[in-house]
């Protein structure tokens, strides 16, 4: 039978939204706070010329560049105030996690409850700094050098003005996109880093349908390629959709205990266990170690002779590292899977599970509390885990080999991105039910009390 939340959550309506009135105002908060990060990505850095910037650009696609620019929704190409977006930020939050789970003193602050979090928080946000120091440093620096082997000068003065200039742009960029991010999710809804990750990606869309349109106009694109190419999207968007809401539900049951009334009942809960713990983390750490080398061999290829021993390696480099090919087809693969199994190692710990779990009182049926039960979740999420990293596979490898194979250079459509998409949507779409759930348990509420007050 149905819950008492259930049947509420199933009567959610258009007529219910337009009631919750400060649900709407959250969602024009985060509507507006969007259109801000959409504006900045278009102010360009100071003494850049945008125009041979363009040019530059286009010579250096395939790389890791084309990845983060996605993510940024264009600002790298740009090379505007936010260029660099909050992909430092995600890095560093991923090597502090690192860190919490295996250095000890970071690993007793994690289990200090919210004064811990804050801390770790603030050691992210230390972190976020230098990453974006070093990068926007070595951001100018490569500018200026690719700029002058290549003939055209995208920086108006070079020098160490400029290099300065760069670099304090480029971090206040990326902490005001912080601060934006973290006023979405407080005032807005949702977590805000992630709408604005999303947010860059979905800003790809018109480009990507105009490239398409063009491509079909001039005869480069047929039908059925264009029919296929939506069916693939479509058919990933619902494999995504399913594949993310898929648990492993442990069941986790509680010694009896006397009730008020003096009966003795058992409690039941489940502990879900998803099929992709680790998220979206394999394919961008596998891409970007990937993409590493072909960036590096792009912006030294100008000022290497193809016939020495050096062009060769970045020529052979060049052949079978690019997108589509066998040898990088299989080293992504190998690597989304060895990062699907790393991240969830860290990130889910067995034996501190199985601790919580005894300190409470519960255990799995049939499993002794302890060490045996922290072997039994390690037995389960491993063989999950399997699951979970086949799944990355072919969503990430199926894009693109498709993409290869056509010669369509879309982004948009690969694996990474779809997953970050609908993964937030999922997320959004979740919080705003959230929210109109509460707005109609408070209706509830204070239709009760009125209730009383009459009788």
């Amino acid at each position: 039978m149905a819950s008492r939340a259930d049947n509420i959550a199933s009567s959610l309506s258009l007529a219910n939204f337009s009631k919750a009135t400060e649900l709407k105002n959250r969602i024009w908060f985060t509507v507006g706070a969007l259109i801000v990060f959409r504006f900045l990505s278009f102010v360009p850095l100071p003494g850049v010329n945008p125009l041979i910037l363009e040019s530059l650009y286009s010579k250096t696609q395939g790389g890791i560049l084309d990845l983060f620019n996605t993510f940024s929704g264009g600002s790298l190409s740009r090379m505007s105030l936010i260029a660099l977006g909050v992909m430092p930020y995600i890095t560093a939050s991923i090597v502090v996690q690192l860190a919490a789970s295996l250095h000890p003193a970071l690993m007793a602050l994690k289990k200090e409850g919210e004064a811990g979090r804050k801390k770790l928080n603030q050691y992210t946000r230390y972190g976020t700094v230098g990453l974006c120091a070093l990068q926007g440093w070595f951001l100018a620096v490569s500018l200026e050098a690719y700029g002058a082997s290549s003939g055209l000068q995208a920086v108006v003065d070079p020098g160490i003005m400029f290099r300065v200039g760069a670099v304090v742009s480029l971090v206040g960029g990326t902490m005001f996109l912080l601060w934006l991010g973290e006023q979405i999710t407080s005032r807005g809804i949702g977590n805000g880093v992630s709408l604005i990750i999303m947010a860059g990606i979905v800003a790809q869309m018109p480009k990507f349908a105009s490239n398409l349109g063009q491509a079909y106009s001039a005869g480069d694109t047929g039908s059925i390629l264009i029919v296929s190419l939506i069916a693939l999207i479509i058919g990933m968007i619902l494999l995504i959709c399913f594949m993310e809401r898929a648990q492993r539900r442990l069941l986790i049951q509680y010694p009896k205990r006397a009730t008020q009334r003096g009966m003795m009942q058992a409690d039941r809960s489940h502990l879900p266990l998803k099929l992709n713990t680790a998220g979206v983390i394999p394919p961008i750490f596998a891409s970007s170690l990937l993409l590493l080398p072909l960036t590096i061999t792009q912006f030294a290829g100008n000022s290497l002779n193809p016939e020495s021993t050096m062009g060769k390696i970045v020529v052979t480099l060049n052949q079978h590292l690019g997108h589509g090919k066998p040898l990088y087809m299989l080293l992504y693969a190998a690597g989304i899977i060895f990062f699907s199994f790393f991240y969830t190692a860290v990130v889910f710990n067995p034996e501190e599970t199985a601790e919580n779990l005894k300190k409470n009182g519960g255990f799995i049926p049939g499993i002794r509390p302890g060490a045996r039960t922290a072997e039994y979740l390690d037995y389960v999420l491993t063989r999950v885990t399997v699951i979970g990293a086949v799944y990355l596979t072919i969503v990430c490898t199926v894009p693109e080999y498709f993409l290869s194979m056509t010669g369509l250079p879309l982004l948009f459509m690969g694996g990474t991105s779809l997953l970050i998409v609908v993964n937030v949507t999922v997320d959004t779409i979740t919080q705003i039910q959230s929210h109109l759930l509460a707005h109609q348990y408070g209706d509830l509420i204070k239709k009760a009390k009125l209730k009383g007050r009459l009788r």
